[in-house]
Formats: structure tokens, C-alpha cells, sequence
């Protein structure tokens, strides 16, 4: 079985084409969703649900926080906000800072140097409390996290009547 630990053995080089590869699969899953996104109603956009974040807007926003955040974060960036406590804006809005986000990572990932994927990250959460984990851990982090609300966002999005989904799954990713 391969491991962070095992690419990492094997070369930072065999660490990074991997994490440029997850990058991609996660702008190309997010842009999956997007489309989701531009073809919903206003009425499913905003239809309350019993899930994490109680609507299709509210995890959308999570995924896009939570990307953008940790771009924050490895970036060092002063005093990073978390924009699921701070958006106000429309679903237009979400996706210009959803698309723009992911040509940052994109970036981000290509030009982050592989010696400093055991660099500790400084992370500070939602309530505060401040933490540290190397960025080869954080990273692979990021990609479960937005492959795991993706998942619920599907789920929302059929309870609200929205069937015109597609495959977002890292196998599907691997056989386009």
C-alpha cells in the first residue's frame, strides 16, 4: 500500500506529481459541482435540509471556505477569515470565489517547493484554538475534506429535486 510516508521515502518529486494530480482532481470535482450550481433554482439553492450545514448555499460555502482557508493557511496569510462566518454574497459570488480559489491552489501546488512538504502549518480553527500539522498531511486533508461535502452536497441536491448530477468519484477523475 502506498503511503505519504512511502512517497515521501521515495522522493519529494513522487510526492509532489502526486499532490498536483489531487489538485486536479479537486478543481475538476468542484467544477463538476459548479455546474450543479448554475443549474438549480433559487428555491434549492436556499431549502432548508437536516444535514451538516442545513442547505445546498450553506455547503457550498463550507467547501469553498475550507478550500480557501487552507491556501490561507500554507500561505501564511496574517489573518485569515473563514468566509462560511463572513459571506453574505449571492451564488454568483460564491462560484467567482470558488473558481478563483481553485486556480490558487492549482498555482499554489505547482509552485510550493516539495522540500517544504514537512514544513509545520500553523492552523488556526473556527474557535480559535491553534494547531500545527505538517503541509504533506494537511494537504491530502484538504482534498478528504471537499470529496466528503461534495458527497453531501449531492445528497442535498436530490432531496431538492435536482437530478442532473455527475460522477465526482477519483476513479471516474482517473478514466477521463
Amino acid at each position: 500500500m502506498t503511503t505519504l510516508s512511502t512517497l515521501t521515502e521515495n522522493g519529494n518529486n513522487s510526492l509532489k506529481s502526486y499532490f498536483i494530480e489531487l489538485a486536479d482532481f479537486s478543481n475538476w470535482a468542484d467544477n463538476r459541482a459548479i455546474d450543479w450550481l448554475n443549474q438549480i433554482t433559487d428555491e434549492q439553492w436556499d431549502q432548508i435540509a437536516n444535514s451538516s450545514f442545513g442547505s445546498v448555499r450553506d455547503t457550498a460555502v463550507h467547501i469553498v471556505s475550507a478550500k480557501k482557508i487552507w491556501i490561507d493557511f500554507w500561505t501564511n496569510v496574517q489573518h485569515p477569515i473563514y468566509l462560511s462566518s463572513k459571506f453574505k454574497g449571492t451564488r454568483e459570488d460564491l462560484i467567482d470565489i470558488w473558481k478563483r480559489t481553485s486556480a490558487q491552489l492549482k498555482s499554489f501546488i505547482e509552485n510550493y517547493p516539495a522540500e517544504n512538504y514537512t514544513t509545520e502549518i500553523y492552523v488556526r480553527k473556527p474557535n480559535g484554538e491553534l494547531s500545527t500539522m505538517e503541509f504533506r498531511k494537511t494537504f491530502p486533508h484538504m482534498i478528504n475534506h471537499s470529496t466528503y461535502h461534495r458527497g453531501q452536497l449531492v445528497t442535498l441536491l436530490r432531496q431538492s429535486g435536482f437530478l442532473s448530477l455527475s460522477n465526482t468519484d477519483l476513479f471516474t477523475y482517473f478514466n477521463t
